[in-house]
């Protein structure tokens, strides 16, 4: 049995993304996405060899290309980075934050399978390490990216300093736009407010306009 070529398993995938954001992991099976797609079940597990691999490779393609987006709109205001000014290192920030609502619009089921599917819940012993590797290094670029937005503001990021982006990056745009995400919505596009946006840029300004913790001073050790 032929595997099916790289664009057929991104158009796999799409079918995918639209039965777990519409039903949920728990009700995903491989015959579902068969019936769905018109791809048999014997291509399918030819393709990905397993329902956690599938489900592994969805998130992985979800979530890297939602961390892509959020790192082309910081690019677009931070320009070539030589040297960012202020009032743009805090627009970086907002824009970082409000990258949820901008992937909802070019990836509706993208944006709330990743609201309704934890990474946490698809790594076990039936993913292969590799899968695993590449699912776990979204996290080490996400940090660089905290870094580098904390560093543009502050001149630093340190653990402190990056808590504060955290905050405004993650935190904030979750509690925010969580409810619009996760509810019942018009042939499964969500559509966040305008209102919602400017609310959350009005917080993470906010958030900003107060320094992090003074960086704790490094011990060292002397000898006499």
């Amino acid at each position: 049995m032929a595997r099916p070529r790289t664009h057929d398993l991104d158009q796999l995938l799409d079918v995918a993304e639209r039965l777990v954001a519409d039903n949920g992991p728990e009700r995903f099976t491989v015959r579902a996405l068969a019936a769905a797609s018109g791809v048999s079940n014997g291509a399918i597990y030819h393709a990905f060899g397993s329902l956690p691999v599938l489900l592994g490779r969805l998130w992985l393609r979800a979530a890297g290309d939602f961390l892509d987006l959020q790192v082309e709109l910081v690019d677009a205001v931070h320009g070539d980075g030589t040297q960012v000014k202020a009032e743009a290192a805090i627009e970086a920030v907002v824009a970082a934050a409000g990258a949820p609502a901008v992937f909802a619009e070019r990836r509706p089921a993208a944006t709330r399978m990743l609201i309704a599917v934890r990474r946490d819940q698809l790594l076990g012993p039936q993913v292969p390490q590799e899968l695993a590797d590449a699912m776990f290094a979204l996290d080490k670029r996400l940090v660089e990216l905290l870094k580098r937005l904390s560093r543009a503001l502050w001149g630093r990021a340190d653990g402190a300093s990056v808590e504060v982006i955290t905050l405004c990056v993650v935190d904030l745009p979750t509690a925010v736009f969580r409810r619009t995400l996760t509810e019942p919505s018009l042939n499964g596009r969500p559509v966040i407010k305008p209102d919602s946006r400017t609310r959350l840029a009005a917080a993470v300004r906010g958030v900003l306009a107060i320094p992090p913790p003074p960086q704790k001073a490094r011990v060292t050790s002397s000898e006499g």
